[in-house]
C-alpha cells in the first residue's frame, strides 16, 4: 500500500518510471546472481533428483544449483518444482533465504508502473515457506518422510499466501484443485484459505481494497455502512445541480460541457419551473453538437436534422472531448431540442430516502446517476457514484474519504 502511495506522489513522470524499472531490474539481477554465487546448495543429477531444466552455474559437474533453480526458472516452473521434486532438493538455508529475498524484491516490482501481478509471485513465495515448514516438520520426527511430504505443504502454503494477499476462498480453492488436478486435497485448501481470510480481515483489509483506496476509485461494497441509517439523500446529494432546459441554447451546452471545475457526466433536463423532465448525458450532448443536431426557430415551426441511433454506437466508447467540437459564434444562437434524445423515465428519490436504500438502488440497478426531487417534482439535487463511495465504516465510525475526481 505504502509503495503505491510512493508511486503516485513522487515517481510520476513517465522518463521516472522507465528509470525506476530498469533500477529494480539491475537491483534483482544482481541480488540473484550474488545469492546464486554464495550459494553452495548443489544437488546431484541422479535418477531420485531429476530437473527437467538444471542449471549448473557454480556446481560441479554432475549437480545443479538449487537456488538458480528456483530463481532463473520462470515463476510458473519454479512453483512446480516445489511441488513436485523429491525430499532433499532443497536445504532449509536456501529456502529461509530464497523466501525473504524474493517476497521484498515482489512488493518492490509489484509497485512498478508496468503491467505486472501478484498472482504467481505469492504462490512461489508461499510454496517457498510451505515446503520450508514441511522439511523443518519432517526433521523433528523420525519418520517425518512418511507422513510430512514437503510438496503438499509447499501447495498449503502457496494457498494460504495467495488467500491471505487477495482474500478469496472458494473461487482460489478451485482455482488451485483445477492446478493440481486432485481433489484430494481440497478440504484442507478451504480450511488454509477460511484461516487465512479471517486472521488477514481482523488486522487489515485485503491488497486490491486498499489499491481502491489509493487509488480514489469510487467502488461500492455489498452493503452501506452500518452506521448510515441516519444519512438521507439530502446529507449525500450534490447539490446545487447544472440542469438544462428541455430547448436550450447551443452556446449554453457548450459553455458548461467546456467548464473543467465541473466536468459533471450527467444533467437534469428540466421544464420551468425547475421540474423534471429528464436526464441527458455528457457523451449524448457531444455526439448532438458533432453532428450539430441544432434547432432553428421559423415562423413557430421547429425544424430538425434527424440523427439514428447508429451515431451514438459509433462514437462509444471513446467520445470525444469538447475541445474537438468546433461550434462557431452563429451556432452558438441556435437551439437544441433535447427531448427525443433524453431518458425521459430517470430514477429519482425523494430528499428524505435514507442512504442504505440509495446504496441499494445504486447496486441492483447499477447506476450512474439518481436524480433527488422534491415534492413537486423540482431537482434540488443529484446523487452519483462517488457520493456514495467517498462513506466508509472506519475505526472511528463512519468516514469519509476521497475519491477521484476524473
Amino acid at each position: 500500500g505504502f509503495r503505491i502511495r510512493d508511486i503516485i506522489r513522487y515517481v510520476h513522470r513517465p522518463c521516472l518510471q522507465v528509470m525506476e524499472a530498469m533500477l529494480v531490474a539491475a537491483v534483482t539481477a544482481t541480488v540473484s546472481f550474488t545469492m546464486i554465487y554464495f550459494s553452495n546448495d548443489c544437488q546431484p543429477l541422479g535418477p531420485e533428483h531429476t530437473e527437467e531444466y538444471p542449471l549448473q552455474l557454480f556446481c560441479a559437474d554432475g549437480e545443479y544449483n538449487s537456488m538458480a533453480t528456483a530463481f532463473f526458472n520462470t515463476p510458473e516452473r519454479s512453483v512446480r518444482s516445489l511441488f513436485h521434486n523429491q525430499p532433499g532438493t532443497y536445504n532449509p538455508l536456501t529456502l529461509g533465504l530464497f523466501t525473504l529475498t524474493y517476497f521484498f524484491l515482489a512488493c518492490w516490482t509489484y509497485g512498478l508502473a508496468v503491467s505486472a501481478g501478484v498472482f504467481i509471485p505469492s504462490l512461489l513465495i508461499g510454496a517457498a515457506w510451505g515446503r520450508l515448514f514441511g522439511i523443518l516438520l519432517a526433521s523433528i520426527t523420525s519418520s517425518g518422510s512418511i507422513w510430512a511430504d514437503p510438496g503438499k505443504y509447499a501447495l498449503i502454503g502457496a494457498a494460504a499466501q495467495l488467500g491471505g494477499i487477495v482474500r478469496m476462498t472458494l473461487s482460489l480453492t478451485v482455482i488451485m484443485v483445477e492446478a493440481t488436478g486432485n481433489v484430494t486435497y481440497g478440504l484442507p485448501i478451504m480450511l488454509v484459505l477460511m484461516t487465512a481470510k479471517i486472521v488477514g480481515d481482523y488486522f487489515v483489509e485485503g491488497l486490491y481494497d486498499i489499491h481502491i483506496k489509493l487509488q480514489s476509485v469510487p467502488f461500492l461494497h455489498l452493503e452501506a455502512p452500518a452506521t448510515s441509517h441516519w444519512l438521507t439523500a439530502r446529507e449525500v446529494m450534490g447539490s446545487p445541480v447544472t440542469c438544462l432546459n428541455r430547448i436550450e441554447k447551443v452556446g449554453t451546452i457548450v459553455d458548461i460541457l467546456s467548464n473543467t471545475s465541473t466536468n459533471h457526466n450527467g444533467f437534469p433536463v428540466v421544464v420551468q419551473p425547475a421540474k423534471l423532465c429528464g436526464l441527458i448525458l455528457r457523451s449524448q450532448l457531444i455526439v448532438l453538437l458533432k453532428h450539430k443536431v441544432f434547432v432553428e426557430l421559423a415562423r413557430s415551426r421547429l425544424t430538425q436534422r434527424k440523427l439514428q441511433l447508429k451515431d451514438f454506437r459509433d462514437a462509444y466508447p471513446r467520445f470525444p472531448p469538447i475541445q474537438s467540437i468546433h461550434v462557431s459564434q452563429d451556432e452558438r444562437e441556435c437551439m437544441m431540442d433535447l427531448t427525443e434524445f433524453m431518458n425521459a423515465t430517470p430514477y429519482t428519490v425523494p430528499q428524505e430516502t435514507s442512504l442504505p436504500r440509495v446504496f441499494k438502488l445504486f447496486r441492483a440497478l447499477g447506476l450512474r446517476h439518481l436524480v433527488v426531487v422534491d415534492d413537486e417534482n423540482r431537482v434540488v439535487g443529484l446523487v452519483t457514484r462517488k457520493d456514495l463511495a467517498r462513506y466508509h465504516l472506519g475505526k472511528h465510525g463512519l468516514e469519509e474519504l476521497q475519491v477521484a475526481q476524473t
